[in-house]
C-alpha cells in the first residue's frame, strides 16, 4: 500500500482548533497548560508570527509556530501527535521553518527546550543547534514543579 504524502502548508485561521489540539496532546501530559484556540489566534495575529501545519490525508499530525524579527527568528512551539513521533515529522516541520525564516531574512534561529526532553534536544543538536544559555525553572510542570530550559541557537551563515 502506498504511503500517503505529507503536506506542509501555512497554519491558517481555519486550523486553530487543530493546532490547539496538537499543542494540548504534546504538552498537557507533561503538566503544562495546553494552548487554546484563542491563544493560537492571538499569537498568530502578532507581528512577524506565522505557523506551519503538517497533514497526512487531511489529518493534522504536526505544527510549528515561529516569529521573525529583523534578522533573528524564534521557534515558539512545535508539536507532533504522539503516534507520529520518531517518524521524521518534527524534522520535516523544522526544515519548513528553516526555509520560511530564512526567506523572511533571519540569519539566526533560537528556541528553548526543556531539560527533561532529551529526544528534542538530540534532534535539535543533530540539526546544528548549540546550547547558548539556560533559563532556570522556565517550563511549568503542574502546580509546583518547574523545569529548566536550554536556550539553543542555529546560525544560517
Amino acid at each position: 500500500m502506498p504511503v500517503p504524502p505529507r503536506v506542509l502548508r501555512p497554519l491558517g485561521a481555519l486550523d486553530l482548533d487543530r493546532a490547539a489540539a496538537l499543542h494540548g496532546e504534546a504538552f498537557t501530559p507533561l503538566g503544562e497548560r495546553g494552548w487554546t484556540r484563542q491563544d493560537m489566534a492571538e499569537l498568530l495575529a502578532s507581528p512577524g508570527v506565522a505557523g506551519i501545519l503538517l497533514e497526512i490525508d487531511g489529518a493534522a499530525i504536526g505544527m510549528a509556530i515561529f516569529r521573525v524579527v529583523a534578522d533573528e527568528a524564534e521557534l515558539v512551539t512545535i508539536a507532533v501527535r504522539r503516534a507520529e513521533r520518531r517518524c521524521g515529522v518534527g524534522r520535516a516541520l523544522l526544515a519548513a521553518v528553516f526555509d520560511a525564516v530564512r526567506a523572511a531574512g533571519a540569519r539566526t534561529l533560537f528556541l528553548e527546550v526543556a531539560d527533561d526532553n532529551p529526544a528534542a534536544r538530540t534532534l535539535y543538536g543533530s540539526l546544528g543547534f548549540r546550547n547558548v544559555g539556560r533559563r532556570p525553572a522556565y517550563f511549568r510542570r503542574g502546580d509546583h514543579l518547574a523545569v529548566d530550559a536550554f536556550v539553543m541557537r542555529l546560525d544560517f551563515d
